[in-house]
């Protein structure tokens, strides 16, 4: 019995069928079951017969799961020609879930895919377009950082600036709503710029990487000139939602739906059978900017949640810093005690701006006296800007606005929507 080996385990009332993984430690098995969880049982409590031998190499650096290696063999066998009806599509790889398989040295999930294998392991990308592949970063997108968001804006003006007709980004989904918004305050684009990811890897059944990769290569194809963030709009193989950057919101831990647009419906939708694709609302069409990368950031910017009890001397930490997001409670609220130490910090300096931890409405500091306080304090108004958003766009107009106040109040990317109303 061996890594690889498909294998049965009895272990008191119950049973276990699946790929036999290392483990690392001698007292117990670990098995990848087929819908793509592993399971570890005591080796002395277990009883265990071999189904099948060698069902999967495993060397230790390169073995993938059942489903990668059907699909990283088929999409190894098809070429990729060039097609003069084709437009040319550039596939950005950050890592992430999408371009993650199973590491069966430990049995979890590790990010080693570059751009290239993004197009083996979906096959179905095939025929759709002419492709490049450039790998910016391998990285989980909790370990995203600005500099990051840079180097991204770049890579892509570099390839629109070389002839790609779109830009997919493959992205880890936990930070993709900040890199998007970062993109669409650091580009203007004559094309579209869609993020993409997986919120279940490739060796699970359940896994949305074929859907989602194919639907962002369609929008990328289409006639909407914007940074978009296409993930599924139901836990259905259906339809792909197309959000707005700086509306997006991850909104689920693990649902394959997870992502949302706040305060509208989505900007888009594609279907997945038809490759139809509905737009409904206005959008920046293809051709209508020109193409444009003002990436500098302020790199001292904070953003920080109130809440009840939070000590004025929590705001030390943010002292010297160039900005201050902050998310204030229903219409832009803190406590009144915390108003003496945020007037400190923008007279020395710190522009602060107010958000709301409400995920819907706008904040109005105009209504109540805490707000009218905070106002004369100096607080800026961000309307109905997401905090993420908010942070990520004070970063940007630190660096490019001669008046960061207006432009924290002025809708440059789609993030302040003329009003909050439902959208049903």
């Amino acid at each position: 019995m061996n890594p690889g080996d498909r294998v049965r385990v009895d272990r008191a009332d119950r049973t276990y069928e699946g790929v036999l993984l290392p483990s690392s430690t001698d007292d117990h098995l670990v098995v990848k079951l087929e819908g793509g969880y592993n399971v570890g049982v005591d080796r002395a409590e277990a009883e265990i017969e071999t189904l099948e031998e060698d069902v999967y190499e495993i060397d230790g650096t390169d073995a993938t799961g059942p489903e990668d290696d059907d699909a990283s063999d088929e999409g190894a066998d098809s070429e990729i020609e060039f097609d003069d009806d084709l437009p040319t599509i550039s596939l950005l790889s950050t890592g992430g879930t999408i371009a993650s398989t199973v590491d069966y040295r430990t049995g979890a999930v590790t990010a080693q895919f570059d751009a290239e294998d993004v197009l083996r392991a979906v096959p179905d990308l095939a025929g759709r377009a002419n492709y490049r592949g450039r790998v910016v970063a391998n990285i989980l997108s909790e370990n995203m950082e600005p500099p990051l968001w840079q180097d991204l804006a770049r890579a892509v003006y570099e390839e629109i600036e070389a002839g790609a007709d779109g830009v997919v980004v493959m992205h880890g989904t936990d930070t993709m709503q900040y890199s998007a918004s970062a993109l669409s305050f650091m580009l203007e684009t004559p094309v579209p710029i869609v993020f993409t990811g997986s919120q279940r890897s490739a060796d699970r059944p359940s896994s949305d990487n074929v859907m989602n990769a194919v639907s962002a290569v369609e929008a990328a194809k289409s006639d909407c000139a914007e940074v978009l963030v296409c993930m599924h709009a139901s836990e259905s193989d259906d339809v792909c939602a197309l959000h707005r950057g700086t509306r997006v919101r991850k909104n689920h831990t693990s649902r394959r739906d997870a992502f949302e647009t706040v305060g509208a419906e989505p900007l888009g939708t594609v279907d997945y059978d038809t490759e139809e694709i509905e737009f409904r609302r206005d959008y920046q069409q293809r051709g209508e900017a020109d193409l444009e990368l003002r990436e500098d950031l302020a790199d001292d910017v904070e953003l920080l949640k109130f809440t009840p009890g939070m000590d004025p001397e929590f705001l030390d930490v943010v002292e010297g810093s160039e900005g201050l997001i902050i998310e204030g409670t229903g219409l832009g609220h803190v406590h009144t005690d915390l108003i003496p130490r945020i007037e400190e910090l923008i007279e020395n300096g710190t522009t602060t701006v107010m958000t709301s931890q409400c995920l819907e409405g706008r904040v109005c500091d105009r209504v109540y006296d805490t707000g009218r306080d905070l106002l004369e304090a100096g607080v800026v108004e961000a309307g109905d800007t997401l905090p993420g958003t908010a942070k990520v766009k004070l970063m940007w107009a630190l660096e490019h606005s001669d008046d960061v106040e207006e432009a924290m109040g002025t809708s440059l990317a789609g993030e302040i929507q003329e009003r909050s109303v439902p959208w049903e």
